[in-house]
């Protein structure tokens, strides 16, 4: 059901800064996540509700409530490309990912409920990129991964599991349109995901199946996790076959995965490995746990939400050392607020 809000705009200081949201739930938040043209803003809560808001540089307006959906805490929210329409997935503790869509201004509407889609819960939603079709991916404590997929020809969803952790998986995120290049060559879906057993896992969609990707080799010999994964993020490609990876841990450390580019096989520019290597870079160890890291639009700065209630910004420098750039901390936070 959905509860559309009244137009009540709340004006912000137009200071140069964050901006607070009094989001309105009842229970804690899970996640918080921008549309496509970062015009709404989609929060998702333990009180088992989503909250839309319109947002701008200077207001911000709650434009509607989704409740009655999800029987447990709803852990994460995904944004479909706006090609699909104003169109939202999430997850949940109920096992459950539901797809909701803005049929009018301020009204929404479940299209698709894919309830007990998994045993446990699930901890992770994502859309793929657009030119794969319409893919949302959802990782669970079960130790699977799903890969929803809609039929346009008679307006069904069909599903693949991936078979992950048997400790349960924590996060999904899909490889940008463009990450990888081979001549003459379809651009394959790939997925990375987050697991409870300390590691990250590169899947990828040939031949009709979700398979290991066989062709990503990880250094781990100096930098690893050494506890559950509780985040991974693929970067926006500029160039392809330079890739990133940013994954986060229970033990508070912070990873970065760089992509060698293959390299040329006995000098001929046009054979090449048929693998790539990821060298890990340690980008900081937080005295907390690190719940959640993001890209920005253009894949030059790392977003880091830790336990110690601060969000802090990274930068990586031309010698590849990452700093700080920024931080929003709890004290400034019940400041704004």
């Amino acid at each position: 059901m959905t509860t559309a809000e009244p137009s009540n705009p709340v004006p912000v200081d137009a200071t140069p800064g964050p901006i607070y949201i009094d989001t309105q739930h009842e229970d804690m938040v899970h996640d918080a996540q921008m549309d496509y043209y970062g015009s709404k803003l989609a929060t998702c809560s333990s009180d088992r509700t989503i909250k839309i808001y319109n947002v701008s540089e200077n207001a911000y307006e709650l434009s509607a409530t989704i409740q009655g959906g999800h029987e447990g805490p709803v852990w994460q929210v995904s944004w479909a490309h706006p090609k699909f329409g104003v169109l939202l997935a999430s997850c949940s503790f109920d096992g459950s990912v539901l797809l909701h869509q803005e049929v009018r201004p301020r009204e929404w509407t479940v299209i698709h409920a894919a309830r007990h889609l998994h045993e446990s819960s699930v901890n992770g939603v994502a859309f793929a990129p657009h030119e794969h079709g319409l893919l949302v991916a959802a990782a669970s404590s079960d130790g699977r991964v799903s890969v929803l997929q809609h039929e346009a020809a008679n307006n069904t969803w069909g599903v693949h599991y991936l078979t992950d952790c048997p400790l349960g998986v924590n996060a999904v995120s899909w490889a940008p349109w463009g990450a990888f290049y081979q001549a003459d060559q379809v651009e394959a879906p790939r997925l990375v995901t987050a697991g409870c057993d300390n590691q990250i896992r590169f899947w990828i969609y040939q031949e009709g199946q979700w398979t290991t990707d066989s062709s990503i080799v990880l250094d781990v010999t100096e930098v690893a996790h050494k506890d559950w994964v509780r985040d991974v993020a693929w970067a926006p490609v500029l160039l392809p076959n330079h890739n990133m990876v940013a994954s986060c841990s229970e033990d508070g450390s912070v990873i970065v995965w760089t992509q060698v580019p293959p390299a040329n096989v006995d000098g001929d520019e046009n054979t090449q490995e048929s693998f790539s290597q990821w060298k890990p870079t340690l980008l900081h160890k937080f005295d907390a746990p690190v719940w959640r890291v993001s890209w920005s639009v253009t894949g030059h700065f790392l977003a880091v939400s830790a336990g110690d209630s601060d969000v802090t910004l990274w930068k990586a420098g031309l010698d590849g050392a990452w700093s700080q750039v920024s931080t929003v901390d709890a004290q400034s936070t019940s400041q704004g607020q």
